[in-house]
């Protein structure tokens, strides 16, 4: 299978896009968790999802556990799609917020620079990590600590047979995210717009508008109702959002928050 086959996942492809939003999932999530944004994006727009290895179609193929070649492959993988000179835009959520960063910071090194990096649920990199370990304890512990955020990850915990397929991408994407650390302070270009849920168990505010830190381009910050998952309640504002912000180069108000 192609390299760009294997890790995209193209729900619509358009034949010719005024955009493509490539979206990076949340540790031990899916490309399936953005399937219905292909349906609510505008037709014009081409929504692609990264699917990491270790999970669905790609079950049999190891996880990665580092950064730096995770963020090595999906750079590869999308050269296709950048070299065009079609306007694309990363979201990533979670840990995919982190992904995208270190995937934007490979393409923008290669002259092939996003028009815009939304972050979403995620601390800025440079965030120092405290805390435990939880990719080196127990079973009970690990699913614990990630139900706490809720959403998506509450639903998995509670499905035995989902859980015992998911464990093992879970536990390497919590062991990728504790093990990281950036290996640059050098800001991106790239504008960035960074999305927060104002009960995310996980981040607040303040960390989120951290990110302001990573870009010497533009930066907004928006902040929606619900936890760590508002982007599931909230999809629609969201994307509205998003497209307002690839459209005129800054969103405007969100409904649903501040």
């Amino acid at each position: 299978m192609p390299q760009t086959a294997r890790w995209l996942k193209r729900y619509r492809p358009v034949p010719a896009p005024r955009l493509r939003l490539v979206c990076l999932p949340h540790g031990g999530g899916t490309a399936s968790f953005f399937r219905s944004w292909a349906d609510a994006l505008p037709e014009e727009v081409e929504p692609a999802a990264v699917q990491y290895p270790g999970r669905q179609e790609r079950l049999a193929e190891s996880c990665i556990e580092a950064m730096d070649p995770l963020a090595d492959c999906i750079a590869e993988a999308l050269h296709p799609l950048v070299a065009d000179d079609t306007p694309f835009a990363l979201f990533g959520h979670s840990m995919g917020a982190t992904v995208a960063y270190e995937v934007t910071r490979r393409l923008e090194a290669h002259g092939n620079a996003p028009h815009r990096l939304f972050v979403s649920g995620q601390a800025t990199p440079f965030k120092e990590r405290t805390g435990p370990q939880l990719h080196q304890e127990d079973d009970a512990t690990l699913l614990a600590g990630v139900r706490a955020y809720g959403g998506a990850y509450e639903t998995l915990v509670d499905d035995p047979d989902l859980l015992e397929v998911v464990l093992p991408s879970l536990r390497a994407d919590v062991r990728l995210m504790e093990t990281y650390r950036p290996t640059t302070t050098a800001p991106l270009t790239t504008p960035v717009t960074a999305y927060v849920g104002d009960a995310d168990p996980g981040v607040t505010a303040d960390d989120v508008a951290a990110w302001r830190e990573t870009t010497s381009g533009d930066f907004t910050l928006r902040t929606f109702e619900g936890g760590h998952f508002f982007l599931t309640t909230h999809r629609d504002a969201l994307l509205a959002d998003i497209m307002r912000s690839v459209t005129t180069g800054s969103p405007s108000s969100v409904g649903g928050g501040g």
